[in-house]
Parts: structure tokens; sequence; C-alpha cells
């Protein structure tokens, strides 16, 4: 019994860090997309910004909602930490290029 609960344990965090590894992907994603509509001069379309506002909403719930459990690392601390700023970072970017 005790091994069944050590690799439920062991899953669940292989389960977690994919979780985070898309989150961070999708971010990164996102901040190309806002970097390459950025060098247009005309960047903020009202449908590229509709869009890009909901993909980002969206993205950063998802990002804030992600607990920190008992069982994680120092490491795992940090990644949510730098994907919460990466996320603010995100969104303030994307505001840049939306007032040009």
């Amino acid at each position: 019994m005790v091994e069944h609960a050590g690799m439920i344990e062991k899953e669940r965090a292989e389960a977690w860090r994919t979780y985070l590894k898309s989150l961070e992907n999708y971010l990164k994603q996102e901040e190309i997309a806002i970097d390459r509509a950025s060098a247009l001069s005309s960047t903020c379309t009202d449908e590229w910004c509709e869009t890009t506002e909901e993909v980002i909403e969206e993205l950063c719930k998802a990002i804030f909602s992600v607990s920190e459990p008992r069982w994680i690392t120092p490491d795992d601390a940090r990644r949510i930490k730098t994907l919460k700023r990466r996320a603010q970072d995100l969104y303030a970017k994307y505001k840049n290029a939306a007032n040009r």
C-alpha cells in the first residue's frame, strides 16, 4: 500500500510539472506573437487586440491558479514565481504594443 501511494505521488508530481511546462510554452508562444505584432506599424486592429487580450487573460487565470503543493521543490516554487512574473510582463508588453 505504501508503494502504491508513492507511485501515485510520483505520477501526480510528473503531471503537475508537465502542466507547468505547457503553461511556460504557451506563454512563450504568446510573447513571440506579441513581439511580431509590435514590429508592425498598425499593430492593434480591433480583432487582434480582442483576441490577444482574451488569450492573455485565460493564460493568466491558469498561471495564477496554480497552487504550490507541499511536496514541490524550491526549483518548482521559483518556476511558479517566474511564470507569474512573466505573465505580468507579457500583459505589459501587450498593452505597450496595443497603444502604438
